[in-house]
């Protein structure tokens, strides 16, 4: 079984190869508002590198958002062309649960613009709060010292922490979720009038 992962919803393009339970193709770089010139190539390269044609691909995995406009639509529309035209099923994740898969405790923080950020609480590998895109006024007395931020942790005077995204995407296919129709796949945006309301 290989399938072909992708995000393309914050600043890095991220690609994996996994056969079976192996990762044998990887890409992870910075691309801000790059990822759709530089893609194919780096698909390309990967797909060749591993050995690997587009036929061997048995199934697509992306992240379905949040996170930018421009970016979310870049995977989702590669992968929908790619599994309506093979009849490939289709996977999704949220952009936070993928990044969180590795650190079973964590607050994750990707950078919204507008002094925002989307965030989601992690304990026990299970999110606890709900995905939001919020100011960071109001996040900011809710995070401890202790707390381990994954993501763009700079946000709130800390370090940033990318975490390996092939590894993530290895690590949460529990959490996968099977699109029943490729064609009503949408993507997850909260950048709304009513998504940035201010949280309490």
């Amino acid at each position: 079984m290989i399938t072909l992962c992708m995000d393309t919803c914050h600043i890095n393009l991220a690609l994996c190869l996994i056969e079976d339970q192996t990762i044998i193709g990887r890409v992870q770089k910075p691309s801000w508002k790059r990822q759709s010139e530089e893609i194919f190539p780096c698909l390309m390269d990967m797909m060749d590198k591993a050995g690997k044609k587009p036929e061997d691909i048995d199934q697509v995995v992306i992240t379905r958002g949040p996170g930018s406009y421009t970016g979310v639509r870049i995977a989702m529309t590669i992968a929908k062309v790619f599994c309506a035209t093979r009849n490939r099923p289709l996977y999704t994740i949220g952009t936070l649960d993928l990044y969180a898969a590795l650190t079973p405790d964590c607050v994750v923080l990707l950078d919204a613009r507008g002094q925002r950020a989307y965030t989601a609480r992690y304990r026990n590998g299970k999110r606890v709060t709900e995905t939001a895109a919020r100011y960071l006024k109001d996040m900011a007395p809710e995070i401890k010292e202790d707390d381990i931020l994954i993501g763009d942790g700079h946000l709130l005077n800390r370090p940033d922490r990318i975490p390996d995204l092939a590894a993530c995407f290895l690590a949460s296919q529990p959490n996968w979720e099977k699109a029943e129709n490729v064609h009503l796949v949408r993507p997850e945006y909260l950048k709304s009038s009513e998504a940035y309301r201010r949280v309490r």
